[in-house]
């Protein structure tokens, strides 16, 4: 097992490895991933200037990629549609319908000069066996601009993602210049597909972004969608548009779709509904607005690392010095090499340098006599002669020899030394070479990439805010049932299919779901309201039950702050009754106790203000200890919410009726009443005081002014 275990590490960390490094997450140094760069390779060594079948463009690069044709012809038209370092020809689909390019053996393309230019140089490129060890592949290419921020990237690998925006290529360009000579930049991302942007959370390239359709409104009863938001295309806008529709979020009479090389969706609107009462809610409820969230994850190093937009500009700034630095060096080098061979060439046809190789009969006196030869203008030539430079001459033909021209051969050594100076003047000057660089291209760029995104700031449209509340919520009191889809019973209020709704029911039990279509809540509902924080944080909720183990009043005062959607919650013990129930802040109600005999007291009226407010889980305050029969007052739900519907227990059961009392036992029972009535006010008083204080169990409620207390 253990075997089994260390197995299974061992290939994870190895597979994960991959997939980041080889399969999903762009370099930083030329912006591609594995299967981009092996398609750009395989295009550089097939180029002789024409058009390739995409299909041998794909067979050609499966000698580097193992991972099978469809991976490399799938990526061969996403980066062929990025309109930078592939000319295409033929359907490659639509940016805009979402359309499926043709098969690869109707298409063709080839690499594009850009690409020649910025990513192609085998002399500074360093190359790796392929995965079968049979060709050569590039490790990376030596871009001189910052690819990966032109292109953008988007990939997911092993616990790590990757979501890089586009930019347009000629803000990229001067962004780097900018960072070379040494001032503030910033750069912000450019769609394809055009729209409008708000950048404000952008977070050089680790916040993310808002996106919009661009609308054409110049007729109030019809929408017309001209460009897209970033991620949408036409097809998946006009469905969102249609299910919108059909729920009720917004009213249309008809879309149609006229896109050909320009995005042109039609929105007609319905009788009395005009446009700028229709867009918030396609903001809110389509894909005419979005939020793109960034994560700007490359490979460094050999490493996933995140960085930003900024820091990409001053590495690849950095990175450009240290490639034009190498390929002026190679360029000196060689032009040192073809000065020395051509002066070489000079003397041995000028001096007559070959006259001396005609006796000669062997082939060491050949060169020797050569070399010999040259040793007299050791000076001129400036550096050693090699055998290599022997040969080279004696290999130059009669025909060239008797044909020399003095005049052109000078001429060409001008030529070659006035290209030796300037390369050494741009090693001297390497930034003002690599600005003028970047210059050029910029220019070279400008008139195809125009920016297509607006940037622009806008408040995000709230799906709740948007949402209008057109639905009566009904509660048919007898069938128990309420909803937007009940049709008989009492309309509640109105509702969106975007709110929640406070339910608390007869039985005690409370809950917060959406807005209901059919939902079973029982007769006698309590309370029903839209379940904002805001407004019931400051709503105080009053409830008598009588317990169910003793039959004793009590009063609940409570909140209603937090809740987990569709969860039931008790606000009564179990087998408890609720008496009465009310959100009013003030208000009295009278409990009415059991009758027993020789009672001195059979109600008591409360009023809830009298009472502090508790936690949604205490059980309340005990109004009296005796059982109560039932409660009176004005209450949430009617004044026969809350009669009661069967008789007591036989244990609790009225006492019988006596025989009724004459003469002196009367007059007796009289004078006793009589006696006991100041002491039955003073218990009275004590007792409200104590249910006032909110701590303790309250015996008695305060009387209401102006009544007397009826006696024992």
């Amino acid at each position: 097992m253990a075997y089994v275990k260390k197995l299974f590490e061992d290939n994870f960390l190895y597979y994960a490895s991959y997939v980041i490094k080889d399969r999903a997450i762009p370099d930083i140094e030329d912006g591609l991933k594995p299967v981009q760069r092996r398609i750009l390779h395989s295009l550089f060594e097939m180029d002789d200037g024409k058009f390739h079948k995409v299909a041998n463009v794909v067979g050609h690069c499966m000698q580097y990629h193992p991972h099978g044709d469809q991976s490399i012809y799938s990526a061969l038209v996403v980066l062929a549609n990025k309109d930078l370092f592939i000319d295409k020809q033929g359907n490659f689909g639509n940016l805009y319908t979402g359309d499926e390019a043709s098969a690869p053996r109707y298409i063709e393309c080839r690499a594009t000069e850009l690409a020649k230019d910025v990513l192609y140089n085998p002399k500074t490129t360093q190359f790796v066996e392929s995965y079968d060890g049979r060709h050569k592949e590039p490790v990376i290419f030596p871009a001189k601009v910052p690819v990966v921020l032109m292109m953008g990237a988007e990939g997911i690998a092993v616990g790590m993602s990757t979501k890089i925006l586009p930019n347009n290529p000629v803000e990229v360009l001067e962004a780097e210049i900018a960072c070379l000579r040494g001032k503030k930049f910033e750069l912000l991302p450019d769609f394809p597909t055009g729209g409008i942007a708000d950048v404000s959370e952008y977070a050089d390239g680790q916040g993310k972004v808002r996106v919009r359709a661009k609308f054409d409104l110049s007729d109030p009863k019809r929408i017309v969608i001209r460009e897209l938001p970033f991620g949408s295309t036409t097809e998946s806008l006009i469905a969102s548009v249609e299910a919108a529709a059909k729920a009720g979020r917004i009213k249309i009479a008809s879309i149609s779709d006229y896109t050909t090389d320009k995005v042109e969706i039609e929105i007609r609107l319905q009788r009395g509904v005009y446009a700028e009462e229709v867009l918030p809610s396609l903001y809110a409820f389509t894909e005419c607005e979005a939020s793109i969230s960034c994560n700007f994850l490359v490979i460094k190093e050999g490493l996933p690392v995140q960085t930003t937009v900024s820091e990409v500009v001053r590495y690849h700034a950095k990175r450009l010095l240290g490639i034009l630095k190498a390929e002026l060096q190679i360029e000196e080098g060689e032009l040192l090499d073809d000065i020395h061979a051509r002066t070489l060439e000079r003397i041995f046809i000028e001096e007559r340098v070959y006259k001396a190789i005609e006796n000669k009969k062997s082939q060491e006196g050949v060169v020797k006599a050569v070399i010999d030869g040259l040793a007299a203008y050791k000076k001129e030539i400036g550096r050693e002669v090699s055998l290599e430079d022997v040969e080279r001459l004696l290999k130059i033909p009669i025909r060239r020899i008797s044909l020399y021209d003095i005049e052109k051969a000078k001429a060409e050594m001008e030529r070659l030394a006035a290209k030796l100076k300037e390369a050494r003047h741009h090693l001297a000057h390497l930034t003002d070479y690599a600005v003028g660089y970047l210059s050029g291209l910029a220019k070279r760029l400008a008139p195809a990439w125009e920016r297509k995104t607006e940037l622009s700031g806008f408040n995000l449209v709230a799906v709740k805010e948007a949402a209008k509340r057109d639905l009566p919520l009904r509660y048919d009191g007898q069938s128990g049932y309420l909803g937007t889809n009940v049709s008989s019973g009492e309309a509640k209020f109105e509702v969106s299919t975007f709110d929640k709704v406070l339910i608390i029911r007869r039985n005690g039990i409370w809950s917060v779901v959406p807005a209901p279509e059919r939902l079973f809540v029982d007769q006698g509902l309590l309370y029903c309201a839209l379940a904002d924080k805001e407004a019931l944080a400051d709503l105080v909720f009053s409830l008598v039950y009588r317990d169910g183990e003793t039959g004793y009043p009590y009063l609940k005062r409570f909140r209603i702050e937090a809740w987990i959607q569709n969860k039931d919650y008790p606000l009564i013990p179990e087998n408890s009754q609720t008496l009465w129930f009310s959100s009013a802040p003030k208000a009295s109600f009278t409990v009415k106790f059991e009758k027993k005999p020789r009672q001195r007291v059979s109600d008591e009226v409360f009023r809830i203000e009298n009472f502090d407010a508790k936690g949604i889980k205490a059980n309340g305050v005990r109004l009296y200890a005796k059982p109560c029969a039932s409660v009176e007052g004005p209450a949430e739900g009617g004044p026969d919410l809350f009669a009661p519907k069967a008789p007591r227990p036989a244990s609790r059961a009225a006492p019988k009726a006596q025989a009724p009392k004459g003469g002196l036992l009367a007059a007796a029972e009289a004078r006793k009443a009589s006696a006991s009535k100041p002491k039955s006010r003073a218990g009275a008083s004590s007792g409200a005081s104590k249910a006032a204080k909110g701590g303790s169990k309250a015996t008695k409620g305060p009387a209401p002014k102006g009544k007397k207390k009826r006696g024992d």
